[in-house]
């Protein structure tokens, strides 16, 4: 006897996912289209963006993204609306880890006046003003089409104050805060805006250099987060505004 669609299905919701080719992002896109959504997968590098939209199936496709670059950005979009006369809902997962101003984070933490100002910049820049840049290209196009969601990826309010955690901790500080803000600005609109967060670290490449084999088994599968984002960009999240949740803990009923 068949039965009724499950309500998280996304019948070829249209998602754009930063950051997707690995980590978090790959596991998110993944999950988006195995539930029928239709998905951008997106990162500065466009053969690894194209081989992830290639690995997922055609209801993904591949696109270079720099979501420090504002024309980077409106390329994107624009190449998101051409293709599919709008966009549903937009992941700002884009980020970079700790490893990139310390591979050994974890066992060596780095006093934040030894962090270069590069290693800085890049890390705030890609996590917050990318956030920035991609939210404020596709309200407008998402206001004029009826509605939309914004869904930004963010961390543990431990890691944001950690000893050895600048820039990484003050980055995702700021999608908080700027989260926020945007959730005000858009209150009582047809745009709803949610953070979302794993609930601890995870095994992805932001893993710190010479990591034990213990350290390894202790941490999440990226996997964690396909059933809340999948619920995010679902019918059953209509009206959902101004919500943090953590994946570890996420309950559709609850």
């Amino acid at each position: 006897m068949p039965t009724d669609p499950p309500k998280t299905q996304l019948h070829g919701i249209r998602v754009l996912v930063t950051g997707a080719t690995s980590g978090l992002g790959a596991a998110m896109a993944a999950a988006l289209t195995q539930a029928g959504a239709r998905v951008m997968v997106t990162g500065r590098d466009e053969s690894r963006a194209q081989a992830m939209a290639d690995e997922l199936g055609p209801p993904a496709v591949g696109w270079r993204l720099d979501v420090r670059d504002e024309r980077s950005v409106a390329a994107c979009v624009a190449g998101a609306l051409e293709a599919w006369g709008g966009i549903d809902v937009l992941v700002n997962n884009a980020g970079i880890g700790m490893r990139t101003v310390n591979p050994r984070f974890m066992s060596e933490p780095q006093p934040f006046w030894e962090v270069t100002p590069a290693g800085f910049r890049d890390v705030v820049e890609t996590k917050v003003v990318g956030c920035f840049l991609m939210a404020r290209a596709v309200v407008p196009p998402m206001l004029a089409d009826g509605g939309g969601r914004i869904v930004n990826i963010s961390m543990n309010e431990q890691t944001m104050v950690r000893r050895g955690f600048v820039p990484y901790g003050p980055s995702g500080a700021g999608v908080e805060a700027l989260s926020r803000v945007m959730e005000a600005d858009l209150a009582g609109t047809s745009v709803t805006v949610n953070i979302l967060l794993p609930g601890g670290a995870t095994l992805t490449g932001m893993i710190p250099d010479g990591a034990s084999a213990e350290t390894r088994a202790s941490l999440l599968d990226p996997a964690v987060m396909g059933p809340p984002i999948v619920w995010l960009a679902s019918e059953s999240a209509a009206g959902v505004h101004g919500r943090r949740i953590v994946a570890t803990e996420f309950d559709p009923d609850g």
